[in-house]
């Protein structure tokens, strides 16, 4: 009888076996693909402390001299140099981390829904090979730039300014984070927590967008044909400065202009777009680079840190944490 014929039946030929072993490697993949995006929510977590314990300094500085832009009243400050001098002065070191629990209850999970949106985002779009296209990379990295401006960033970087903004008045209100938080909701509702969030999606789109584009790109060249190769920690970091350099000259008018729509004075803007007019007219096109030096140095320093922080803890989860 031709074997090759329709009638003729294996016996021995169970075609439910080859259907369980088909459906076991789809259960597997998938498996493997929620995995990966708990690991990258996990490693953005760790990182988002670890970071922010370390450049806030920076980040207070900056702070500062973006609220200090009342035209015609006299500055405070001539510059960042000066104003860490003033600030030491007045309340000693500690003074420079001020704030710094209102932060560090943001960046935990802000890194967290970044990195975590950003792999899940990556995991619907990578190629056979295992690599994002330039369009691709651009894609997942704005959208793990809104994802954490919706879920995160928004409510505590508008509670973080109007904390510092409080403490350095002369007479400070909030007694602390919760007691600020609680203070903010009872006199402007849930939305005095939400003020600029258009801003802030604008902001932190093309922030993660530029740095995990130049981040991404830069790593598949440095892999070359091993695409599976690990970058060196130090590499990653020089990386990562040009990747958070890119994206300051990127978008520093709108880091302005989100930090005044979320200051104690916000009520004098009707909204994002008549902040930046109002800028514009009464202080001219330079004010939109306010905080640029000391934007600078932060942000290089703090994506160059993330990323080797969080590509190490990846790499540490893929060894051990193989489902």
């Amino acid at each position: 009888m031709d074997r090759n014929s329709d009638n003729f039946r294996n016996p021995f030929h169970r075609p439910h076996v080859h259907l369980m072993a088909a459906s076991g490697q789809h259960a597997v993949q998938a498996s493997s693909s929620k995995s990966k995006t708990l690991k990258g929510i996990i490693a953005g977590a760790i990182t988002g402390g670890l970071e922010i314990c370390i450049t806030f300094p920076t980040e207070y500085v900056k702070t500062q001299l973006q609220l200090d832009e009342k035209s015609g009243a006299q500055k405070r400050y001539k510059g960042p140099i000066d104003c860490v001098k003033l600030t030491v002065k007045e309340y000693g070191v500690r003074g420079l981390y001020r704030g710094l629990s209102v932060l560090l209850y943001g960046s935990i999970p802000k890194s967290a829904v970044r990195f975590g949106s950003f792999e899940e985002f990556k995991k619907q779009m990578v190629g056979a090979n295992g690599t994002l296209n330039g369009h691709q990379r651009l894609i997942c990295g704005l959208g793990a730039g809104i994802s954490e401006a919706v879920f995160a960033v928004t409510p505590m970087e508008t509670i973080k300014v109007k904390f510092i903004n409080d403490q350095t008045s002369a007479k400070p209100r909030f007694k602390g984070f919760f007691h600020g938080v609680r203070c903010i909701v009872r006199e402007q509702g849930l939305r005095g927590c939400y003020q600029g969030v258009t801003a802030t999606m604008i902001k932190q789109g093309t922030n993660q967008a530029i740095r995990f584009f130049v981040m991404e790109t830069l790593k598949d060249w440095y892999r070359g044909d091993d695409k599976q190769m690990k970058v060196p920690t130090l590499v990653t970091g020089l990386f990562g400065a040009i990747a958070g350099t890119a994206s300051v000259y990127g978008n520093t008018p709108v880091d302005v202009v989100k930090t005044r729509m979320q200051g104690l004075e916000a009520h004098k803007y009707k909204n994002t777009w008549d902040c930046a007019v109002q800028i514009w007219k009464h202080e001219g096109p330079r004010a939109f680079y306010k905080g640029t030096v000391p934007r600078l140095s932060r942000v290089t320093l703090d994506v160059a840190i993330t990323f080797m922080i969080y590509d190490n803890f990846m790499f540490y989860f893929n060894k051990v944490w193989k489902t």
